[in-house]
Parts: C-alpha cells; sequence; structure tokens
C-alpha cells in the first residue's frame, strides 16, 4: 500500500476489490472510475492524488449507478483527505514557516472541507481543520464547528479524545467554564499526560486558582523531572502567590535544565523587579543579553528597570538599540515616546507616535498615548481626533470613549460628550472618573435638554462610594447635582465638605462654587461655539458660569 493510500478505510478498500460486474456497460463514468481506482492504489505523490481526484470526480459528473456512485464518493473523499492532510503537514512541520503558508491553508482547507461532505465520519480531518483555522486569520467558528464533531467521532479513542478536548478548551477563550470542563475531562481521560497538567495549570493560573494551578504543576514536574519550561511556568505562579524564594529556586533549577535559554532569567528579572531589587534584576538581564545579544525582551525589561531606578538615559539607550535590532517595533517606539515626555521632551514624544501611527495606523494603544500627549499639552481637536481612530477601529473601546468624552467637555461640546460617556457607561459601569464627568455634566451644562439633576445625583452619589467620599472634585460634583435639583443647603454641605479635604489646586474653583450655592444659584459649564442651547422659555435665575475645565 503506497505513502497516501494509508488513510483509506477499510470499507473502502473492500469496495475496491469487489468493484466488479456486468453494471459497468450501464454506467457512462465506469472508465474513469476505474482509472481512479487503479491510480489510488499506487499512488505516491500529490500529483497522482490530484489525478484521481480529477478522475473521480470526472466519473460523478458523467454518472454511475447506486452502488458505484457510493463508491466514488468514498474514493474522492479519501483521495481529498489525504491530499489535504498533505498540503496540511507541510504548513505545520515546516520550520521556518513556508511564507506560503496562507495559500496552502487554502488548498488544505478546499479538500477537507469538500471530503467531510462526502465522509463525515472520519475525525482526523475535522481536526486538521479546526487547526488550520486555528492559524492566523482563520475561521473560529468554522475551527469550533469541527473539533466539535471531532469529539463526537473520538468516543472510542481516549487519547486523541484527551488532545481534542485540550483543543477545543483553546477555542474557548471567553468561556471559562466550558473551558475548565474541557481541560477536567481531558485530564480525567489522560490523568498522568504532563501535556494535560500543564495546560490545565496555565488556564488555572491564568482565572487565579492558584494552589490548584501549583498542584497541577507539581504532578506534570514528577511524571518529567527534566521540562524546563514547566519549571518556568511554575516558578512565575510561585511570584504570584510572593512566594519569591521558591520562584527563584524553581527558575533556577529551569536555568540548569536549559543552559542556554535566556527565559529562566528573564522570569527571574521579573521576580527580582517584583521584590523591588532592581540591581539584581539588571545582573539577570545582562545575563539574559550576553546569551543573545539581539534578545529585544532583554533590552526592553531592562529599560523598564532603569527607568524604575530613574536612570532615564540608560532606559533610553537600551529602548533606542530595540529599534535599531527592529526599526518600527511598536512596543518600543510607545516606550521611546514616555521616557521623551518624562523628560519634558513632548514635541519629540508626540513626533515619535505620529510617526508610529504612519506606519502602524491600526495600533489603538500608540493613538490612546498620543491622545493624551494631546491633552497634556491642550491640543484638543488632535487629541479628539486621535481618540476618533481608535474608536474608527474599535467602538467598544472604553478608554478612547472617556478620553473623547474628556475632550470633548473641555471643548465645550456636552451633547457629544454626554453620548461618548454613556455609552463608556454601558461598558463599564464602576468607573468612578466617568461617573463623575457625566454626572458633571449632566448638573452643570448650560443646555437645558443635557441636564438631568436626579440622575446627575445617582451617578455622583455611585463615584463617591467607590472613591469613599475623599475625592474634593468628585463630592463637589455631588454639590452641583443637589444645586441642579434646587437643594442647596445639600450643595453647601458638600462643597464644604471638599473644601476640608482638598488640597490648593481645588480651593479656589470650590470656593467660587460654593458662593453660587449660597446665593442658591446652580453652577453651569460653557459651552462651545458649536452648541449653543436653545433659549429657555422662561428666564432661569443668573447662574454662575465657569471656564470648561475636567473634572478629574
Amino acid at each position: 500500500m503506497s505513502r497516501f493510500s494509508q488513510c483509506v478505510t477499510a470499507t473502502v478498500l473492500m469496495t475496491l476489490l469487489l468493484a466488479t460486474g456486468p453494471a459497468r456497460a450501464e454506467n457512462e463514468g465506469q472508465d474513469d472510475l476505474d482509472k481512479a481506482t487503479e491510480l489510488n492504489l499506487s499512488a505516491r505523490t500529490l500529483t497522482d492524488l490530484a489525478e484521481v481526484i480529477g478522475l473521480s470526480e470526472s466519473a460523478l459528473e458523467k454518472g454511475l449507478d447506486e452502488g458505484n456512485r457510493q463508491f466514488a464518493e468514498n474514493l474522492l473523499a479519501s483521495a481529498l483527505i489525504q491530499r489535504g492532510m498533505a498540503v496540511a503537514k507541510v504548513i505545520f512541520t515546516s520550520s521556518p514557516p513556508d511564507a506560503r503558508w496562507p495559500q496552502f491553508r487554502h488548498v488544505a482547507l478546499n479538500d477537507l472541507d469538500k471530503a467531510v461532505e462526502l465522509a463525515p465520519n472520519q475525525a482526523e480531518p475535522f481536526l486538521t481543520i479546526t487547526r488550520l483555522n486555528l492559524l492566523p486569520g482563520g475561521d473560529r467558528e468554522r475551527a469550533a464547528e469541527a473539533i466539535d464533531r471531532a469529539i463526537e467521532l473520538l468516543g472510542d479513542e481516549p487519547k486523541r479524545m484527551a488532545k481534542a478536548l485540550l483543543l477545543r478548551a483553546g477555542l474557548r477563550k471567553d468561556e471559562p467554564e466550558k473551558r475548565l470542563a474541557d481541560l477536567n475531562e481531558a485530564a480525567r481521560i489522560l490523568p498522568d499526560d504532563v501535556a494535560v497538567l500543564r495546560t490545565r495549570a496555565i488556564f488555572l493560573t491564568d482565572t487565579g486558582k492558584l494552589e490548584e494551578a501549583l498542584e497541577d504543576f507539581n504532578e506534570a514536574i514528577k511524571l518529567e523531572p527534566e521540562h524546563g519550561p514547566t519549571y518556568e511556568a511554575k516558578g512565575l505562579l510561585l511570584a504570584r502567590m510572593k512566594k519569591f524564594h521558591q520562584a527563584l529556586l524553581t527558575l533556577d533549577r529551569a536555568r540548569e535544565l536549559n543552559p542556554k535559554s535566556v527565559l529562566p532569567l528573564l522570569q527571574k528579572a521579573r521576580v527580582h523587579v517584583a521584590q523591588k531589587k532592581p540591581l539584581a534584576a539588571v545582573d539577570d538581564l545582562n545575563q539574559a543579553r550576553e546569551l543573545d545579544p539581539s534578545n529585544l525582551t532583554a533590552l526592553l525589561l531592562r529599560a523598564g528597570v532603569y527607568q524604575e531606578m530613574g536612570n532615564k538615559e540608560k532606559a533610553l539607550a537600551d529602548v533606542d538599540e530595540a529599534l535599531a535590532i527592529r526599526p518600527g517595533l511598536p512596543a518600543a517606539m510607545r516606550f521611546r515616546a514616555m521616557l521623551l515626555a518624562n523628560t519634558g521632551n513632548m514635541d519629540d514624544a508626540i513626533a515619535e507616535l505620529e510617526k508610529l501611527h504612519e506606519l502602524q495606523p491600526k495600533d489603538a494603544l500608540s493613538q490612546l498615548q498620543l491622545a493624551m500627549f494631546y491633552m497634556a499639552e491642550k491640543k484638543l481637536d488632535e487629541a479628539q481626533a486621535a481618540y476618533s481612530n481608535v474608536l474608527d477601529v474599535a467602538p467598544d473601546n472604553v478608554v478612547a470613549l472617556r478620553g473623547r468624552g474628556d475632550v470633548l467637555l473641555n471643548l465645550g461640546k456636552h451633547a457629544a460628550a454626554v453620548a461618548d460617556y454613556e455609552k463608556a457607561l454601558k461598558l463599564q459601569e464602576d468607573d468612578a472618573g466617568l461617573l463623575n464627568n457625566l454626572a458633571w455634566l449632566l448638573a452643570t451644562s448650560p443646555d437645558e435638554k443635557l441636564r438631568d439633576g436626579r440622575r446627575a445625583i445617582e451617578l455622583a452619589t455611585r463615584a463617591c462610594e467607590l472613591t469613599d467620599y475623599e475625592q474634593a472634585h468628585i463630592v463637589s460634583t455631588l454639590a452641583a447635582a443637589y444645586a441642579e435639583t434646587g437643594d442647596f443647603a445639600a450643595a453647601v454641605k458638600w462643597t464644604e465638605k471638599g473644601l476640608e479635604i482638598g488640597d490648593d489646586s481645588t480651593r479656589e474653583p470650590l470656593q467660587k462654587e460654593l458662593e453660587s450655592y449660597r446665593a442658591e444659584k446652580p453652577w453651569r459649564e460653557l459651552l462651545g461655539e458649536e452648541e449653543e442651547p436653545e433659549e429657555e422659555e422662561e428666564p432661569e435665575p443668573k447662574e454662575e458660569e465657569n471656564s470648561n475645565r475636567k473634572r478629574e
């Protein structure tokens, strides 16, 4: 039997052997089917399989009786599976990956998807369809469908079932309970499988079940005592549990097992940072660089340590070296911009991020950082544009919604600010700053259509609760909300509270607000030119006006 024909099932082989008889003359496609059958038995190359597939498809198109049609479909499915699996193998075994792998994936999936329609009772093609769709740019919904079907078909194959459950668990990142159920079932089926234990341990670590994770790591080490990556993962877990001494010993063991690996040194550096031992961390990272001088993680970690130590020149030198190794690296450019800003070179910091935006127009983190720098420089229109760039790509980005709302508040565009705050609040209900700023607008905007004193009280009260009534500007928002409802006694009380807990930066504005409330006048922000409110039918009492100011 040829290499490719190993995937043919016993049923197909039996049909091949028995496919003779007088019915041939009645089938126009019989000659093509005979040729496909003969060639399939000796197929050794992808070209051979392509011919088997072509002949089988031709036979089906020309016409066959029911028995031969079923046989031809099985033969076609087998050849498609063999070719699809062979092409997929090229993707998964090539090192480095072949640059043409996306085209290979398309070919493999085309074959395998056709095959499982014809022969839907083989698990292996469904497993491969899953793996192919888990690669970048794949269809995760299709991957989920395929792995579910594979698991249905693997009921009597425990080892492969456990591996399939691990695969499905990886797909269920947004369903932690189902993910854990798959991992637990895989561990039940293969209690001594190290890969299963390690995978579950990492998941338990990520979900905060640290003691359970430690048990799995320990069991995995018992079963495979010389697997360095398990020690690395266990070391990080121990550090998270603040068992720093044990963590370092565990990482030293990982180094013993693989002395040429930089990973244990990088993890040791992180532990030393957590211990607030920056010099020890730098020593670890220096050793890592000796092993791998071009390691970007070591450079950027060391830059971060230098920054914490206050040595901004060395931090910037490491970031610059990282950018020399990999020009345009977003993480390094963002870091460089932050360092420049911290040394007072805000123009250079902004220029760095603007350059990054040209290189990576969809990089949300750089746009958020750029917007904050624009805000610091009071370049509000530019800040609004940067936040909008993020929201064009990710409409539910809470940071961008909140940030743009703040910009719009400062620009006096209150209706637009309220819209952003409202959307952000639906996504993040207990953000004190967000609650505060929305409450401030609802209490103080000159636009009567926007004001809602009662809701402002609710929002400001929640913001005060979240900050234990210890933030002067938030307490003053509660005062403004009460003033909007006409309860000036409460407004005076809370403003006086704000003055008690505030500092010099809040004293002057709060004193002005207090005078307004004592005169029984609510407080009002100014609107921008583009958003003048309609005139009110009845004049209100004269109100104090304050230039727009961010409330946090």
